[in-house]
């Protein structure tokens, strides 16, 4: 299929607003000129090229004219043919009957190259108008002077169409160009305002957003039924959205009642490794219910900004999740490198680091320390496992991405840990260390979230 590249409107209306305008103008000038006098192809031109074709010069130097088949046609169709002929040497050729007005003018007209010769309008009982024109000859000057209209050459037609084009046609087209010119970039920019305002507003609709649709003000009726198709499949999006939000809260509340018996009749089981196993199985389905309750209650804003002391919010995730941590083989440490105030929502900073601390138990190796640190404006995670490769660091936020050499993934705790951050205008980063990797979650010195970024999470949301 080949491609069709964007074109310019505003070029290709002046050009064709252009094109169509000359050629209009071309055909009223040609009607006109077919429909006038030159309709019968007649005129003093005519009659003057017929006697130049015909005169010539005796040897005594008298004028004379050849019976030429022109001439003869020319009597016959004009019985009042009459002419006056001169060269500068003073010989005169005559025919016909000549207005006495024409007949005195003599040697008058001698240093004027050509005339057109009448009266005014409205004037009674006055002859025809004449032409004189000087033509050069092979044997001299010569002075034609006729009243009497002949028919005109195909040749003097077109030169006749060609002069008028010259003289009005391409004035007038250059005139309709600059004005087309100017015009068309203001009609054409006042006609699109509003599709520039529902362009804008696309810009603005986001997946996490609903309702949005785009404006029908000021929108040519030609491009309206791509506005109302546009908005329907906006309108369609948003419920199969709803639908797919609804669907997954209701997922996850339906979860939890199976998952709290399995976890009572895994805790009926005798102690063993099958039993522990089990356990932190179903602690991980657990968390991923949870955490799919908690990415549907903040992308619905339903998020409340507290003072939040660190330590202390490190101290309780830490007492809940160091019996998941003992159970898989690892040694826990805390620590609290200086007290620090933050505003947050304290369910979802909580649901953070519990979402680290949760990851870091799952790919530490199930050995050695993992740490946790709070200082003034910031929480550390580290664990003593094989690390994140660099080319990774990014990727382990995407939803359930999963790392090649384990074959286990984050589910939604990397992503909703990032999200969360955004939220509170801070920022999460993973980074290796000797031996293991370290997570960190840095906040703005004192800051908050201000209240655009609370009403409008999901725009800090991927």
């Amino acid at each position: 299929m080949t491609k069709r590249y964007p074109y310019s409107l505003r070029k290709r209306l002046f050009w064709r607003l252009l094109a169509v305008q000359s050629v209009v103008l071309i055909l009223v000038v040609i009607v006109l000129i077919s429909v006038g006098q030159m309709f019968d192809y007649r005129s003093t031109e005519g009659t003057i090229e017929i006697l130049r074709r015909a005169v010539f010069r005796q040897p005594t130097g008298e004028l004379s004219l050849r019976e030429t088949e022109d001439l003869r046609q020319l009597r016959k169709d004009a019985p009042d043919l009459w002419y006056t002929i001169r060269d500068t040497q003073g010989h005169v050729l005559t025919d016909g009957r000549i207005p006495d007005e024409y007949a005195s003018i003599g040697s008058a007209l001698d240093h004027v190259g050509q005339a057109r010769l009448g009266w005014n309008l409205g004037d009674q009982d006055r002859p025809a108008a004449a032409r004189m024109k000087w033509i050069a000859m092979d044997w001299g000057q010569a002075q034609f002077l006729t009243g009497t209209d002949g028919p005109n050459s195909i040749t003097f037609i077109l030169f006749g169409v060609s002069l008028t084009l010259a003289k009005f046609v391409v004035p007038i087209v250059a005139v309709m160009a600059l004005g087309a010119l100017i015009a068309t970039p203001m009609v054409v920019q006042r006609s699109l305002v509003g599709i520039n305002q529902a362009a804008l507003q696309a810009d603005t609709i986001d997946v996490d957003q609903r309702g949005g649709r785009l404006s029908a003000n000021d929108i040519p009726e030609e491009v309206a039924p791509l506005m109302r198709a546009v908005n329907r499949a906006l309108g369609r999006l948003d419920e199969g959205y709803e639908r797919q939000e609804r669907f997954l809260t209701d997922a996850a509340h339906e979860l939890r009642t199976p998952i709290a018996i399995l976890n009572t009749r895994i805790g009926s089981l005798p102690h063993s490794a099958v039993k522990t196993d089990l356990l932190e199985d179903a602690a991980r389905l657990a968390v991923l219910t949870e955490q799919m309750l908690d990415l549907q209650r903040l992308k619905q804003g339903k998020v409340q900004f507290t003072n939040i002391n660190l330590g202390q919010l490190a101290r309780k995730v830490i007492i809940e999740m160091a019996p998941l941590a003992f159970a898989a083989g690892y040694t826990v440490q805390f620590e609290v490198d200086g007290a620090g105030e933050i505003e947050g929502d304290p369910l979802a900073l909580q649901r953070a680091l519990m979402n680290i601390l949760q990851n870091a138990i799952n790919h530490g190796g199930r050995k050695g320390i993992i740490s946790l640190t709070s200082g003034c404006n910031w929480i550390e995670v580290s664990d003593e496992g094989p690390g994140i490769p660099a080319d990774l660091q990014e990727r382990i936020f995407e939803p359930f991405f999963k790392r090649h050499h384990d074959g286990r993934g984050a589910g939604l705790g990397l992503n909703l840990v990032r999200d969360i951050m955004r939220l509170h205008r801070g920022e999460v980063t993973f980074d290796n260390c000797s031996p293991g990797a370290i997570c960190r979650l840095s906040f703005p010195s004192g800051g908050t979230a201000d209240d655009k970024t609370v009403s409008h999470l999901a725009r800090a949301m991927d």
